[in-house]
């Protein structure tokens, strides 16, 4: 369980009292001071050379990016020890005065354009990374003080970009307690996300399983079309296929409700419950639903619509569809020039291999907890993303 600091865990008034009378506003460069040291003796090598990232912060060029975009001498860029402060000098989109993190990793060495600091006594230094890092925060602290030259470029000294305010407990200890508190956070987001990732990776290798150990069908044997021009003009809801959603109505896909809104909906296909439609111009990027809406829809003539035979279980045939072996089938059988198509006479012309229909009820069951199973750490995941803003 993460527990809350002490400011965090009081009512709205005696928060308010605790930051008025625990915590100061002060210079930054009250905190922090300029390191001058030099790689000068060539401790360190091409190896140490440390870059900052926005969303990661401090991180080893070379494992992070792949190489290192240093020159042929690092002999005169500043050392950055674990524990002290870097302020990029250069502008992102999200942060256009540059951003300021703590060097939580090994000691590097980073580029002389950057501007690095070694913490004081009264400072954790990680305080000063949770406290810039929302973007806002940073980038009113950093415009008064940065100059913008020609190519967008930051023309502020190392001791200039000390010079603006900041609020911080007086006390090191309560410094200490947010930072633990913070910490906690991150190794919770971080075990949330590497659980969902490996779930993700385990349940993609089980999908390309399911495939030559059983009886080989086609698709002309086990399933049929079912798209149902709507002919009687029926008010029924119109509806678009996303890759990520399926089944979404076109009032929420659209802001105007979507071209079907006033159309005329004679000419377009009735999908009753327990039908798969697809778009067969976009079906190479997943935009397969599954309508289980339990009411009928309708959708653009221009999709595909079918039903299963009695031999095929819909989850089973869904998460199938979900799996780089379908993809091989569409890439395989699709037809056309600039734009490719897949119809549904080249689907029926693909084989799936089927077990027995007890054996696909399984499978779609165990599919469909490992799918609960990612919603749950992917929720907690963006949770506690919320928390650190």
């Amino acid at each position: 369980m993460v527990r809350k600091p002490s400011f965090l865990q009081k009512g709205p008034r005696e928060s308010s009292w605790l930051l008025l009378h625990s915590w100061e506003q002060r210079k930054l460069g009250e905190y922090l001071e300029t390191s001058m040291e030099r790689n000068s003796e060539n401790i360190y090598g091409i190896d140490d050379v440390l870059s900052v990232s926005g969303d990661f912060g401090v991180v080893n060029q070379i494992e992070f990016q792949g190489r290192s975009f240093a020159g042929a001498s690092v002999s005169g860029y500043g050392v950055l020890h674990t524990g002290e402060v870097v302020y990029t000098k250069s502008p992102l989109k999200s942060a256009p005065y540059g951003i300021i993190k703590t060097n939580k990793g090994k000691t590097g060495i980073v580029s002389v354009l950057y501007g690095v600091y070694h913490p004081r006594e009264n400072l954790q230094p990680e305080l000063v990374q949770i406290y810039f890092e929302q973007n806002a925060r940073l980038n009113n602290y950093l415009r008064p003080l940065v100059n913008k030259g020609a190519k967008n470029t930051l023309l502020i000294s190392d001791d200039d970009a000390l010079q603006g305010d900041v609020i911080f407990p007086k006390k090191t200890s309560e410094q200490e307690k947010i930072c633990t508190f913070f910490r906690s956070l991150d190794s919770l987001i971080a075990l949330h996300q590497r659980v969902y990732f490996q779930r993700r990776k385990n349940k993609n290798c089980l999908r390309q399983k399911i495939t030559f150990a059983w009886e080989q069908r086609e698709f002309s044997e086990i399933t049929y079309p079912a798209g149902e021009k709507n002919r009687d003009n029926h008010p029924y809801e119109s509806f678009s296929i996303t890759n990520e959603d399926g089944f979404v109505p076109q009032n929420e896909k659209f802001e105007n409700g979507g071209t079907m809104r006033d159309a005329d909906k004679r000419m377009y296909f009735i999908v009753s419950p327990n039908s798969f439609a697809y778009n067969p111009a976009r079906i190479n990027v997943g935009s397969i639903g599954y309508q289980n809406l339990h009411k009928n829809v309708i959708v653009s003539s221009l999709y595909e619509v079918f039903k299963t035979t009695s031999d095929v279980d819909d989850r089973f045939l869904w998460h199938w569809f979900k799996s780089e072996n379908f993809q091989r089938l569409i890439e395989h059988l699709q037809e056309g020039g600039v734009r490719l198509y897949f119809y549904y006479d080249k689907l029926c012309q693909g084989l799936l291999p089927l077990p027995t229909i007890e054996e696909q009820q399984e499978i779609g069951r165990y599919f469909d907890h490992l799918d609960h199973l990612l919603t749950l750490h992917q929720r907690e995941y963006l949770l506690f993303e919320v928390l650190l803003c």
